[in-house]
């Protein structure tokens, strides 16, 4: 025999390691390949802690996947030798799957040799003993039952404490899944950990204000605020922001369903912080055009079309090199260029600065009378009927796929169940899942529309009005989200929407409300606008900002 001898072992739990296992192997393996004339081969680490072999995780993301993968490229050279304590260490997976890995390291030309036992399993003594790899059958089917046993009762266990936690009998630990990096345990109660709970917070803050996630990470490295301890770059707020955790709650899948669990956590957020913040997450491309040098106020929300052939509008930067005196790009540089025209889909060419919108938009909303016409109808109308919709859809959906189940249970009955039924049930409870999570944004909306109060509102858009004027990065990402949050959809005409009674050098918006509401400006090239409907009568002078 030549070759190397490598020694593998694995603990699904990492204090299995304390006990004396871990040597004892080490030193059969050592022995071993002293009396076989080899040398034990420590290039590659081959200790898998805390990997569960009935998940196969030790194959994903450990060292048997390393090792496998090593003698799949040739790196472990045949006449190898693999040293594991049983063939369980190996594998606890189903005893198709698990004599699968075996056959793949024995068919590579390697020996595996259970420390347990001593039995070794290569091609030469499997030709020779055929009962040898029945017997790592039976081992490996009775390692798979031990295991599938196991995690029945752990799982039985699990879903045993979060009903009793729902029914307030128990408030001890639930060994499931991760928990937040912000909280640790401390003497079996969870403590927050407060320069972790300053990142997550300035982390929402600025998600709310409307800041991309480069923007997020590269502020906090700026105030040396880290959510791991490993530096911000772990923080993922997209992810972060949907953790149910910033309600204190942990919420746990077991076999398909799942349990939320309030007050397992200490709370960071209010169940009215969260469900805005879970509306601001579900607005449509809000920060789309977030990372630019001048973020954009009206472009890249999804709210924003043409006039003239309904596509949207996309804002550009172009001949940033000549700059404005404090260093902002031109008016004339910033372009507003609707997505259809270079297909040949919009009737209007060539593009127009944005920077008219923009002021015009900023002084309209300044003033509070304007604010209480864009508000006047009822904000709710839009929620409530999405609401409506959504749980109509909910309801339909839930008809039809039981339904759907009570066919399959009769044809079950009479021999079996049409495979065309089981895939028209799996696109429905899809279907019926979308929908739901449809019904709790459109709840969430309904909520936030609810609790929306004009009082400051119009000097929120005027002290905000000078910083997007300077291109300030900051006051611009506040103010774009205050336009995703005030605004349904903004329509713009670039030559004015009635070409033949429009001056030269003005342009229609039309802004159309949360509350269904709609007011149409009419903007010059410096921004002032005046009422539309007063420009197409008796107009009054014009008004500038």
């Amino acid at each position: 025999m030549s070759g190397l001898v490598y020694s593998y072992s694995r603990f699904s739990d990492p204090r299995q390691a304390k006990g004396s296992s871990l040597e004892r192997q080490a030193a059969y393996a050592a022995r071993w390949a002293a009396e076989h004339g080899l040398k034990l081969d420590d290039s590659l680490t081959l200790q898998d802690e805390g990997l569960s072999a009935y998940h196969q995780r030790h194959v994903k993301s450990g060292a048997l996947g390393v090792f496998l993968a090593a003698v799949e490229s040739g790196k472990v050279p045949p006449g190898s030798v693999l040293v594991v304590e049983g063939l369980d260490r190996l594998s606890r997976a189903e005893p198709i799957q698990a004599q699968a890995q075996l056959a793949q390291i024995v068919n590579a030309g390697i020996t595996v040799v259970t420390a347990s036992d001593g039995k070794e399993y290569s091609r030469e003594r499997l030709k020779a003993n055929p009962m040898d790899l029945v017997y790592s059958l039976l081992v490996m089917i009775r390692a798979h039952e031990e295991s599938d046993t196991k995690s029945k009762r752990v799982r039985a266990s699990i879903v045993r404490q979060c009903q009793n936690w729902l029914a307030g009998t128990y408030r001890g630990l639930i060994r499931n899944g991760k928990d937040p990096v912000w909280v640790q345990l401390v003497d079996g109660e969870w403590r927050l950990i407060p320069e972790r709970v300053e990142a997550v917070r300035t982390g929402i803050d600025l998600y709310r204000r409307g800041y991309s996630a480069t923007r997020i990470l590269t502020a906090l490295t700026d105030r040396e605020l880290s959510l791991t301890g490993r530096g911000p770059q772990a923080l993922q707020i997209y992810r972060l922001i949907k953790q149910r955790a910033l309600l204190g709650e942990k919420e746990i899948e077991v076999d398909g369903e799942t349990f939320r669990l309030p007050g397992y956590y200490p709370a960071l957020l209010t169940e009215a912080d969260w469900n805005d913040l879970q509306t601001l997450a579900a607005g449509r491309g809000r920060r789309a055009a977030a990372g630019g040098s001048v973020p954009a106020i009206v472009t890249g929300l999804g709210i924003t079309v043409c006039g003239y052939c309904g596509r949207a509008l996309v804002g550009q930067n172009i001949g940033t090199r000549n700059r404005r005196p404090d260093g902002g790009i031109q008016d004339g540089h910033r372009r507003l260029h609707c997505t259809s025209y270079s297909h040949g889909g919009c009737p209007v060419p060539g593009s127009s600065s944005v920077a008219p919108v923009e002021r015009a938009l900023m002084a309209y909303c300044s003033d509070m009378l304007n604010l209480q016409a864009l508000y006047g109808g009822d904000r709710a109308a839009g929620p409530r009927a999405r609401l409506a919709k959504a749980r109509a859809e909910l309801a339909d959906l839930t008809t039809k796929l039981e339904r759907l189940t009570d066919a399959m249970l009769e044809a079950a009955e009479d021999g079996g169940t049409p495979a065309t039924f089981a895939r028209r049930a799996r696109s429905l409870e899809v279907d019926q899942q979308r929908a739901a999570a449809d019904v709790a944004a459109a709840e969430r909306e309904l909520a936030s529309v609810a609790r929306t109060d004009l009082q400051g509102v119009d000097e929120t858009w005027r002290k905000l009005a000078a910083g997007v004027e300077a291109q300030d990065v900051d006051a611009r990402l506040q103010a774009r989200q205050l336009v995703a949050d005030t605004f349904e959809q903004i329509i713009i005409y670039r030559r004015g929407a009635l070409p033949a009674e429009t001056p030269k050098g003005m342009m229609d918006v039309t802004l159309l409300a949360k509350g269904g509401t709609s007011r149409t400006l009419r903007i010059d090239a410096k921004g002032g606008w005046i009422d539309a409907e007063e420009a197409l009568g008796e107009a009054p002078e014009q008004t500038d900002v």
